[in-house]
C-alpha cells in the first residue's frame, strides 16, 4: 500500500531544478534512506511530504488518513518549553490545552478564583477533546524515552534535544516517519538505542543520513537524488554500492564514446565552403537539436580534491601522562588515573558517551587544562589544528571567502601556491558560492568550509571533534583519505563508527567515572575486545542484512517511447556516428579553458575578465552537456 505518491514533481532554485519531475512512492513498512550530496535538495523533498513547500509542477500524493511525523535537522535555538509541552505540541489544539493546565496546576493558588475558573474550563475543553488518553499517551512516550517531563528543552543536550524531538514525532503514531541526518549530535548508545526504537516501529521511514552504520543496520532501500533526478536503488547498502558502481562505470563509458561521436559530428560540420554548400540540412538539424539536449544535461559534481598541509615534525614523544587527573570538584574528577603515552603518528579516538569527559580530556591533552594530580608532559614543535564540532571558528556575517582568507589572497598548501578562490574550488565552492554569506550556507557546505580553513595552516597534531557531521559520504571517504595518509598524530572525537574504524589506530573510552580505557583498533575492535556503554543492553539492536520481499516503489520518470533496439534509421546512425569528434574538439577546448582558470595568477584580471571566461567556460560545460545527451540516446537506441 502507497502512504505517499510524488508524480512528475518539478522544483526549480537558480538554474537548475532540484526536483527535475522526479517520481517516488514510499511503501508501508519501508526503511527508505535518501542519499545526495550536499545541497541536492533532500531536506527540500522532506519539506514538500509535510507540505511546508508546494510542487512547481506535477503532485505530491498523501494517502488519506495517512499520518507523518517528521524529525527536523536543525536543533531548535534557546526553545525554554518543558519535555511535556514540546512532546505535546504534535496535537495542535488538544496538546495547547494540556500544556496550559500542566503549567497551571503547578502555579495554582487556591485562593485565586480566577485561576480556578480558568483551570476548570480548560478541563471541560480538554474533556471534550477527549484530551485526558492523548495526556496518558504523552506521559508513556515520556517515559519510554527516558526523558523528565519538567526538564527544558534549552538545558538538554543535543542528543537529548533529538530523543525529546523524536518523543514528539512519534507520539502521534504515525504511518511515515521523516528523520533529517537524525544521528548527529547522538552519541554511540543514543544511535544504537534509535536503531531499536525504528526497528521496533510498525510504520513507514523516510530517513536522510551520511552515518553509513547507520545506514546499514536500517535501510531496506536505497533512493538517491542525483542532478534532479530520483533513483531507486532495491536492497540494502551493501547491494546499492555495488550496482552504483556499475551504474558510474557504464555512464563515464557512454559519456565518453558519446562525446567523441559528438566531436566528429562538429568537426564535420566545420568543414570548408565546399563541404558546407553541398551538406545534409536534415543533419544540420540533428545536430542543432544534438547541442540543445547537451545544453540541458547535467554533469556530476566534481569530487573535493583537498590535502592536509604538513607542518615541521613534532618531538618523537607528543603527549605523556602519569596518573593524571582534573576535576573541577576534587570530590567528582572527571579524569582520574590517566596513564597514556602518544608517539608522533598515533591516530586515536575518543568514544564515551555525551558528558563523559572527551573534550576535557583532549584539553588536557593539549595543554589547555594543568592536571590537579600527576603529571602531564608535553613534546616539542607541536602545531595543533582543531575542528569544532559547533562550528565557532566561522563568522555566520562573513563569506566563505573572508572567513577563510583573513585578508590573504593566496594560500601556501604543501609547496604550492593557489588563489584562495582556486583553494576553495578544491572543495567545491563555486566563485559564486564562495562569495555567499556563511550563515546561508548548508550544514555541508559549513563543515567543508571548516575544513578547508582547518587545512590552510600548517599542523602536525590534528585534533577534530565530530567532523563527521553533515557531509556527504563522498567527502566523508576523501577525509579519511587524508588522515590516514597524513604523517603527523590525529585525535579524533566521533560516534561515527565506520569513520572510527577507518581512521585510528587506537581507541580510548571514557566510562563516566573518570577512567580512561585504551584498546587497540576501532569501534569494532574495541567491541571485539568486550568494550561495552554502562547502559548498554548486552543484545545490540539486530541488524537486517537482507530487505524484506516488496517491491522497489519509485516509479520510472516518464517519457516518450524510445524505438525499439535495432531499429535505428539511417539518419540517426549517421548521426551517431558523427557526434564523438565535436566532443573530443569541446573537450580539448575545455582543458585549455581549465588550465587557464586554475592559473593563480587568472584571478588577478579584472573582475568582468574573469566572469567572462568563467561563463565562456560554463557553456563550453553546457555544450558538451548537449552532446552527451543526445549520444547517449542515439546510443540507447541503436
Amino acid at each position: 500500500m502507497n502512504l505517499v505518491t510524488l508524480e512528475n514533481v518539478l522544483l526549480q532554485w537558480g538554474p537548475h531544478p532540484l526536483l527535475d519531475h522526479v517520481q517516488l512512492q514510499i511503501e508501508a513498512g519501508e526503511r527508505v534512506c535518501l542519499l545526495g550530496r550536499n545541497g541536492e535538495g533532500k531536506s527540500t523533498l522532506l519539506k514538500l511530504l509535510t507540505d511546508e513547500l508546494k510542487p512547481d509542477d506535477g503532485v505530491v500524493r498523501v494517502r488519506e488518513g495517512v499520518r507523518i511525523g517528521r524529525l527536523p535537522q536543525n536543533l531548535p535555538a534557546d526553545d525554554t518549553r518543558n519535555a511535556y509541552t514540546v512532546v505535546a505540541s504534535a496535537f495542535p489544539e488538544t496538546g495547547e490545552l494540556l500544556a496550559r493546565f500542566e503549567a497551571l496546576s503547578h502555579s495554582l493558588d487556591a485562593g485565586d478564583s480566577e485561576q480556578m475558573r480558568q483551570l476548570a474550563r480548560i478541563q471541560e475543553r480538554i474533556e471534550t477533546l477527549e484530551g485526558w488518553s492523548l495526556d496518558q499517551r504523552i506521559r508513556q512516550t515520556l517515559e519510554r524515552y527516558d526523558i523528565d517531563p519538567e526538564v527544558r528543552l534549552c538545558d538538554l543536550s543535543g542528543g537529548w534535544q533529538r530523543r525529546v524531538l523524536l518523543a514528539q514525532a512519534m507520539v502521534a503514531q504515525p504511518d511515515l516517519l521523516l528523520l533529517d541526518e537524525p544521528t548527529n549530535h547522538l552519541d554511540v548508545p543514543a544511535i544504537a538505542w534509535l536503531e531499536k526504537e525504528l526497528l521496533s516501529f510498525g510504520g513507514a521511514v523516510l530517513f536522510v543520513s551520511h552515518d553509513r552504520a547507520f545506514i546499514r543496520a536500517m535501510a531496506t532501500r536505497i533512493v538517491e537524488l542525483d542532478r534532479g533526478v530520483l533513483k531507486s536503488w532495491p536492497g540494502n547498502y551493501e547491494r546499492y554500492l555495488e550496482l552504483k558502481e556499475k551504474a558510474l562505470e557504464e555512464e563515464e563509458r557512454h559519456n565518453a564514446e558519446f562525446d567523441r561521436k559528438l566531436a566528429q559530428e562538429e568537426a564535420w560540420i566545420r568543414q570548408g565552403i565546399k563541404a558546407r554548400r553541398t551538406r545534409n540540412m536534415g543533419r544540420v538539424r540533428a545536430l542543432q537539436a544534438l547541442r540543445e539536449e547537451r545544453k540541458q544535461r547535467r554533469e556530476r559534481t566534481g569530487r573535493a580534491a583537498f590535502g592536509v598541509e604538513d607542518a615541521r615534525k613534532s618531538g618523537k614523544l607528543v603527549v605523556e601522562a602519569v596518573n593524571a587527573e582534573f576535576g573541577f570538584d576534587p570530590a567528582k574528577p572527571i579524569i582520574r588515573d590517566l596513564n597514556l603515552t602518544l608517539i608522533r603518528g598515533d591516530k586515536i579516538g575518543l568514544i564515551g558517551e555525551n558528558g563523559t569527559g572527551k573534550t576535557t580530556l583532549v584539553r588536557l591533552l593539549l595543554g589547555d587544562l594543568q592536571p590537579t594530580n600527576g603529571t602531564i608532559r608535553l613534546g616539542t614543535q607541536r602545531d595543533v589544528a582543531y575542528f569544532d564540532q559547533l562550528r565557532a571558528e566561522l563568522d555566520p556575517e562573513k563569506t566563505a571567502l573572508d572567513n577563510l582568507s583573513e585578508g590573504r589572497e593566496f594560500i601556501e598548501v604543501n609547496g604550492h601556491r593557489k588563489h584562495v578562490l582556486g583553494y576553495l574550488g578544491d572543495f567545491l565552492f563555486t566563485p559564486e558560492r564562495a562569495r555567499t554569506p556563511t550563515r546561508v550556507l548548508s550544514g555541508g557546505e559549513r563543515a567543508r568550509l571548516l575544513l578547508a580553513k582547518l587545512f590552510s595552516n600548517p599542523a602536525n597534531i590534528l585534533v577534530l571533534d565530530e567532523p563527521t557531521n553533515d557531509l556527504d559520504v563522498e567527502t566523508l571517504e576523501l577525509l579519511e583519505e587524508q588522515l590516514v595518509a597524513f604523517s603527523g598524530t590525529v585525535i579524533l572525537i566521533s560516534h561515527d563508527r565506520e569513520f572510527l574504524d577507518n581512521v585510528v589506530t587506537s581507541t580510548l573510552f571514557l566510562d563516566g567515572t573518570g577512567v580512561v580505557r585504551e584498546y587497540v583498533g576501532g569501534y569494532v575492535d574495541w567491541r571485539r575486545q568486550g568494550g561495552r556503554f554502562p547502559r548498554e543492553e548486552v543484545r545490540e539492536p539486530r541488524v537486517e542484512s537482507s530487505p524484506p520481499a516488496a517491491k522497489p516503489a519509485v516509479l520510472p520518470v516518464e517519457r516518450k517511447a524510445a524505438p525499439k533496439a535495432g531499429k535505428l534509421s539511417y539518419k540517426l546512425k549517421l548521426e551517431l556516428e558523427s557526434l564523438p569528434a565535436e566532443i573530443e574538439a569541446l573537450e580539448t577546448e575545455m582543458e585549455r579553458r581549465r588550465v587557464e582558470v586554475n592559473d593563480p595568477d587568472f584571478y588577478q584580471q579584472d573582475h568582468e575578465t574573469v566572469n567572462q571566461r568563467l561563463a565562456e567556460l560554463t557553456d563550453l560545460e553546457q555544450r558538451l552537456e548537449t552532446l552527451m545527451a543526445r549520444w547517449m540516446e542515439l546510443e540507447e537506441m541503436s
